[in-house]
């Protein structure tokens, strides 16, 4: 059963130094399988362009190297022999990092090479890791073990999270301590892993008072219980087939989601139950939400799921409206809740049913509309890591 597996999920958000167009941090992810991946965060030194340059380069190639087979050793040697070293600055390398491989028993072994020490949630509780030393192309590099248990959380930062609030709001910043007991009170089951690194990078926003002396990443992992969740969007082409769409639809397991006030109709003569519309606009823009006994959300159709992949491309982005769809009770953000952070399985069930309503070309809504927002939808799910399924009727 999908409910009782689970899966790596990852998020990433950054902040850059005031007036830098670029970051000068770079995340890589490679997930070759759901419970096996690497990842890497790089952090260049300075900031702007020389800084981006010089953290990409270290997180591709060593993200790479160790996805091709080479030992992380071996790969590590190589970057430190091929990146330069600022002779200026005491003889520094030119990017620091930080390897997470995670193999598919779910254990995990990191490679810190001078950024901030990692922070292990093990069952919603900081708990320490221990660090040996590896001697490696005249660099110590700091490695240590552990198992990722359901729901465990490893979270990685640049040093822009430690020095958060320096010459600002802090005399000394924000200690690696004082984030660690911050994601700790923070802690949820429920929340993603991009919605924890966004909640981590916006608190050093607050602390520098929105001028980050510093580019600013976190980078999240995270062990989720794989959940898959059913939206319903528009009754079939042919009403004949609305029975069978239905029985396939409430068959699967899951919470289940229609949207559209026809295809509410139809579920709801399915189940034998009313529809019963609210009238209140929580949100001016989203009409209301209905109820029916037996189904977990209905919206509305086509203005909702339109808000709905703005809300997609914004938390693939800055993720800023998750502050808002995180507690709004308005259809829009009731979906963001369900697809975004609760499902890793989504199935899709599509009618393609020309709704009669929709004919007004003052209207600017017609079939092709709708197929359009839910082929959007659908793509930016998938570059959340969502597993999609889509079937037309």
């Amino acid at each position: 059963m999908i409910g009782e597996d689970t899966e790596l999920e990852w998020g990433t958000l950054s902040l850059n130094k005031k007036g830098e167009e670029l970051c000068g941090d770079s995340v890589r992810v490679v997930k070759a399988k759901p419970k096996e991946a690497t990842l890497v965060l790089a952090d260049g030194l300075g900031s702007g362009v020389q800084a981006n340059i010089l953290s990409t380069l270290t997180a591709e190639m060593l993200s790479k190297m160790i996805e091709g087979g080479v030992e992380v050793r071996e790969a590590v040697d190589c970057l430190i022999r091929t990146l330069p070293i600022a002779k200026n600055r005491g003889n520094v390398a030119y990017s620091t990092f930080t390897i997470t491989k995670v193999k598919p028993d779910w254990s995990f072994t990191i490679y810190n090479y001078d950024n901030p020490e990692p922070i292990f949630l093990h069952y919603g509780k900081e708990t320490p890791l221990i660090y040996d030393e590896l001697e490696v192309g005249g660099k110590t590099i700091h490695r240590a073990r552990g198992r990722l248990a359901p729901n465990d959380v490893l979270i990685m930062v640049s040093d822009g999270a430690v020095y958060a609030g320096v010459g600002e709001t802090l005399n000394f910043g924000w200690t690696r301590k004082e984030i660690g007991e911050y994601m700790s009170a923070l802690y949820d089951p429920s929340i993603s892993a991009k919605n924890l690194a966004t909640l981590l990078v916006d608190h050093c926003r607050v602390l520098y008072n929105s001028r980050p002396g510093d580019d600013t990443t976190s980078l999240v992992l995270k062990r989720r219980k794989r959940v898959n969740v059913n939206l319903l969007v528009g009754p079939a082409t042919n009403a004949e087939d609305d029975t069978k769409m239905m029985s396939l639809f409430f068959s699967k397991e899951g919470k289940h989601l229609v949207s559209g006030g026809t295809t509410a109709k139809v579920a709801a003569r399915y189940l034998g139950e009313k529809v019963e519309t609210s009238l209140d606009y929580i949100e001016p823009n989203i009409p209301p939400i209905s109820h029916i006994e037996g189904v977990d959300l209905v919206t509305e159709g086509v203005i909702t799921l339109n808000a709905l992949v703005k809300l997609a491309e914004d938390y693939l982005g800055k993720n800023e409206k998750y502050f808002d769809w995180s507690y709004k009770q308005d259809g829009a953000s009731l979906l963001a809740k369900a697809l975004f952070e609760e499902a890793s399985d989504i199935s899709f069930f599509v009618g393609c049913a020309v709704n009669p309503a929709h004919q007004d070309p003052k209207l600017g809504i017609s079939i092709s509309t709708k197929m359009q927002l839910v082929e959007n939808l659908t793509e930016q799910l998938k570059k959340m890591g969502k597993h999609i399924r889509v079937a037309y009727f």
